[in-house]
């Protein structure tokens, strides 16, 4: 029972961990590949090899860069949770276990309206983030939490509300 409970407590750390490992072994594939064809004679298996140097070369910056974009994430969440400041999930869902549209678009202007009153506080931006993906728009979510994180960094870790 304590394997289901660990399971479910680290799931997305596992998928994460998953999905790195295999992207990992592609990309090490793909350098051997790009490898072996620089060393062949022929100047066409020289060119593909070096553009196909190009691809574990863009897997891996993306790779670090979401893994660094989480892992500030889940930082700055965890700051925010130690404070009281994550929002309160109490939105009504759907059979499935979605959160239904309309409850979402109408809480979203009380974040909205916070990020306005003090653009430069990463929390509100957090939290407008989080609204978004509410809403389903994951677009906007992304980016809010983009600048929550700029935000945070800029402003310092840790520093008080």
């Amino acid at each position: 029972m304590r394997a289901v409970e660990f399971f479910r407590e680290h799931r997305v750390k596992i998928g994460v961990l998953l999905v790195t490992a295999l992207l990992v072994f592609w990309l090490v594939i793909a350098f051997q590949r790009s490898i072996l064809l620089l060393g062949d004679p022929e100047p066409v298996a020289k060119a593909i090899g070096a553009g196909y140097l190009l691809l574990p070369c863009i897997g891996a910056w993306a790779l670090i860069r979401e893994l660094l974009f989480g892992a500030q994430t889940q930082r700055m969440a965890r700051q925010l949770e130690s404070e009281g400041g994550l929002p309160v999930d109490d939105l009504p869902r759907t059979p499935s276990g979605r959160i239904v549209r309309s409850a979402a678009d109408e809480a979203f202007p009380a974040y909205q309206a916070e990020v306005e009153a003090d653009p430069e506080s990463w929390r509100g931006r957090f939290r407008l983030s989080l609204a978004y993906d509410m809403a389903g728009d994951r677009k906007r979510a992304r980016q809010a939490m983009r600048d929550a994180g700029k935000l945070y960094r800029q402003h310092g870790v840790g520093m008080a509300p």
